[in-house]
């Protein structure tokens, strides 16, 4: 009788034991299976292995998956998402130019429709709460104007903002809009015109669906400047204005209405003399840092932003790549993405949000990428 008892006991503790194996081994999976991942897509220039849009994901620890071709589409250099983030505009840096709208369905994108921009080789894309869409046309040097019906499909152009003037390098022979942004309060519409090496002002009219100018139509910069994208601070009235051909960003006050130039820094080490030109900026939710891409000197540039707005160049950090054309700050800050054009590769850095500094971390072969966009 002890022998059954003690035998049963037994089973009883092994079968115990093997239930909470059984259980760990569970969780350990889950927990596994459940690892945080970003996902976004990448633009592309297709005149080499590149198909068009791609799709992967930045795990919790900075790697990458692989990409996956999301939609075969012609050079979209410039991709973005309408308000929902249900559409997703690319533009096809061709001549003409046109712009691509597509659902956006599980890892695919299904093409709804295409329109003309109004200018040769559109290079970025933008849209606001009101689902209207700004398309900047580098070679045509012109904005235009279209909007997103309720489908999600493209209007016909619905206006052309022509730009009209010249700078004074090799560059700025002609106009060529580079970006156009909706101003965050609504009042307006900012155009940075690279070859006219200004700012450019107007609004949308509403009810005829036409871009108008203000009063205030134009801000000039210095000499060979040759703006190219900015960013607004989060909470101060400046707008950070990043200048291709001489590698500065201008500090831009907004007083009023009126925007004037209060200062200008220099994103380069103050002993590199080689060629280079700048590409992209983005500043932290917080407005403390500014980071910038140098094609040739292939790094990030990391600005710290000063009491009174201006910037002050604390590192560049190697891109480990050659080009480095757009990069993103993740959603939630941990890590910054750059997209090497013609290193064909993605990296990602951690990124210190008390210092600004930026940690190398990973990876990822991807074909001629130039746009990220998170979902």
């Amino acid at each position: 009788m002890k022998s059954i008892v003690l035998a049963l006991s037994l089973f009883s503790i092994i079968s115990c034991k093997n239930t909470e194996t059984k259980t760990e081994t569970s969780m350990t999976q889950s927990t596994a299976n459940e690892e945080e991942i970003t996902s976004f897509y990448i633009g592309t220039y297709t005149d080499g292995a590149s198909k068009g849009i791609y799709k992967l994901a930045l795990k919790e620890d900075g790697s990458f998956t692989e990409p996956v071709l999301a939609a075969e589409v012609s050079n979209p250099s410039f991709i973005s998402f309408n308000k929902n983030k249900n559409v997703l505009l690319a533009v096809n840096e061709n001549d003409p130019g046109t712009i691509e709208s597509f659902q956006v369905k599980a890892d695919t994108l299904l093409q709804l429709n295409q329109s003309q921009t109004g200018g040769a080789h559109p290079c970025f894309v933008v849209t606001n709460d009101q689902d209207y869409v700004l398309v900047a046309n580098y070679t045509g040097g012109n904005v235009g104007l279209l909007k997103l019906k309720e489908d999600g499909s493209l209007s016909e152009l619905l206006d052309v903002q022509q730009h009209e003037g010249k700078g004074t390098t090799d560059r700025q022979e002609g106009p060529h809009a580079h970006s156009a942004w909706f101003i965050p309060d609504g009042s307006g519409i900012i155009s940075v015109d690279l070859g006219t090496n200004q700012l450019w002002f107007s609004s949308v009219n509403t009810e005829t669906n036409k871009l108008e100018p203000v009063t205030i139509q134009k801000l000039n910069f210095e000499e060979g400047a040759g703006p190219r994208h900015l960013v607004f601070h989060p909470t101060k009235n400046f707008v950070y204005v990043l200048n291709e051909l001489n590698n500065t960003i201008s500090q831009i006050e907004t007083l009023n209405g009126n925007y004037s130039i209060v200062s200008s820094t220099s994103i380069l080490p103050e002993d590199f003399t080689d060629f280079t030109k700048a590409a992209d900026i983005h500043i932290s939710q917080d407005g403390k840092f500014v980071y910038a891409s140098n094609r040739g000197h292939d790094s990030i540039s990391i600005l710290e932003v000063q009491e009174d707005g201006s910037l002050k160049l604390v590192a560049n950090e190697p891109t480990k790549g050659k080009d480095p054309r757009n990069f993103q700050i993740t959603p939630d800050e941990k890590y910054i993405i750059v997209a090497n054009q013609n290193g064909n590769n993605l990296v990602s850095y951690k990124r210190d949000s008390i210092t600004g500094l930026l940690t190398y971390v990973a990876q990822v072969t991807a074909p001629a990428p130039v746009c990220i966009l998170f979902e």
